[in-house]
């Protein structure tokens, strides 16, 4: 095995087609093949399933994949370390629920990183994606919260998946409203101050359940409840509904505007907020400085 058979590999994974991963590749579709072909035989899987359309990855394919991913992330990353590649164009992702300061600190890292040309990806995903994303290397880091809540199912994810997670900061839960809510006045809300309101939530998908909720109370306990995507039609709704969402209380005024505010929840519980990346993995320099800027927002909040 070697690290260009590796780069093969996840080559025609991304493309989807031997046709164009050689083109990519400058390499001949027969030498191309009979590489992936050779790496299959020495690992022993199927990685790909292969016809007139194309390939489509094997499940023994996207577990090899996760493994390519992370050995050559884990290769550029001792190059850099080493002064090998000094001229690298910075390339970093990072899958996150939906935090501003998740926000600020990729801002932080591009300012630093400012080049002609750069690679840089943040998903604001569901809680399973950011998961399934470290794992796969689609993302190097993944922001996240535990509590008592979601722990024991998280965790159990967390480790079959191969990663762990890292507490960078102990939260009591807020309500984020507007600044012209009833309740805004308040310095603490309860729960039968906000039952007249709509409660607004972040929608999980296929796991759609209170296990992966980025919020600490279940929509159950309200009537009513509004799920939706995305941080910017969360917070429309909020202004325009006298909504109000359950998080950490970290808010920043300059991304979010004035318009919305957090007020403490009147609730006995925490959200330990922190990142998740592979186990055992060395972070690059990029990675590194997207957790410190986390860091750094996280304390101000």
């Amino acid at each position: 095995m070697t690290l260009q058979q590796l780069t093969y590999l996840v080559t025609v994974a991304d493309c989807g087609n031997i046709t164009g991963a050689a083109e990519k590749l400058f390499i001949s579709q027969p030498s191309l093949s009979a590489a992936i072909q050779n790496l299959e035989k020495e690992m022993g899987v199927k990685a790909f399933v292969r016809s007139n359309k194309g390939v489509v990855v094997t499940r023994e394919g996207e577990e090899l994949l996760s493994f390519a991913r992370m050995l050559l992330e884990q290769a550029d990353n001792m190059k850099e370390h080493f002064g090998v590649d000094n001229v690298r164009t910075p390339k970093f992702s990072v899958s996150c629920q939906h935090y501003s300061f998740a926000v600020n600190a990729f801002v932080d890292l591009i300012k630093k990183y400012d080049a002609d040309q750069y690679s840089f990806i943040i998903r604001e995903t569901q809680t399973g994606e950011i998961i399934d994303d470290v794992a796969s290397g689609k993302s190097e880091v993944g922001v996240i919260y535990l509590s008592k809540n979601n722990e024991d199912i998280l965790s159990k994810l967390i480790k079959k998946s191969g990663l762990v997670f890292e507490e960078l900061k102990v939260a009591k839960p807020h309500v984020f409203i507007s600044n012209k809510h009833p309740l805004s006045g308040k310095e603490l809300v309860t729960f039968d101050d906000l039952k007249p309101y709509p409660y607004l939530v972040f929608e999980q998908g296929e796991k759609n359940s209170f296990y992966y909720a980025e919020e600490l109370v279940s929509m159950l306990d309200f009537p009513k409840s509004i799920q939706v995507r995305d941080r910017a039609t969360l917070f429309n709704l909020v202004i325009g509904l006298n909504g109000f969402t359950v998080s950490s209380g970290v808010i920043d005024q300059k991304l979010n505007g004035k318009a919305i505010i957090a007020r403490p929840l009147q609730m006995d519980a925490e959200m330990r907020i922190g990142i998740v990346t592979k186990k055992n993995m060395i972070l690059s320099r990029y990675g590194e400085t997207y957790v410190e800027a986390l860091k750094k927002h996280l304390s101000i909040g």
